[in-house]
């Protein structure tokens, strides 16, 4: 297990990161260059907002629909090995208060997520596939509700590597979707989150 962090932080180092943090972007839509969709059933309502607690000020994009999993994809994506980072806020919800990050992206029923969740105090790594999501790890970590947190997944080849508020949680392997695809932002059933300093490179 080691060694897989090793590699993957290691990995991680010498990519060239692009960071997005919608402070260019207008307020009360989704942001320009994004696909703003959801897996399954519901309305999902993605939209740029002016946040206080913001970490980059002014903006945040926020997750405030409800649908079975939300999902937004960066459309101009196109990676197979890299990283994909986002600092989150989970503001509210009754059924879910849920934060995650998506990577290798075919559409918006195929690709992998990695997931914060602070009701059930937990992080869990899953594929969706055929809009199908199955989780192959996860662990118990403390996710306090309304303060930000930074998630962050290395993935190389099958191996795949979770960071939470800068401490490695997760290592897994699962090889069900290869080859490239975009990255993007998640969430679950009623989670109102609030998304910051996106950030993902290739290797």
């Amino acid at each position: 297990m080691k060694a897989l962090v090793v590699l993957a932080l290691g990995t991680a180092a010498v990519l060239k990161a692009q960071t997005l943090n919608f402070d260019d972007a207008k307020t009360g839509e989704a942001p320009a260059g994004w696909t703003a969709t959801k897996t399954g059933s519901g309305t999902a309502k993605w939209t740029v907002e002016k946040d206080a607690t913001a970490p980059s000020k002014p903006n945040v994009l926020k997750q405030s629909g409800e649908a079975t999993y939300p999902v937004c994809l960066k459309d101009d994506t196109s990676i197979k090995d890299g990283f994909v980072e986002v600092k989150f806020k989970p503001v509210s919800g009754k059924e879910d208060q849920a934060g995650g990050v998506i990577w290798r992206a075919k559409d918006k029923d195929n690709y992998y997520i990695a997931r914060a969740n602070a009701l059930e105090d937990n992080v869990t790594i899953y594929h969706t596939i055929s809009g199908k999501r199955v989780s192959f790890k996860s662990t118990d970590t403390k996710v306090a509700a309304n303060q930000w947190h930074t998630l962050r997944v290395v993935f190389v080849g099958s191996q795949f590597t979770v960071t939470f508020n800068g401490n490695p949680i997760i290592t897994a392997t699962d090889d069900k979707i290869k080859g490239a695809g975009h990255v993007g932002l998640w969430t679950k059933a009623d989670s109102v989150t609030l998304f910051d300093d996106f950030r993902y490179g290739a290797q």
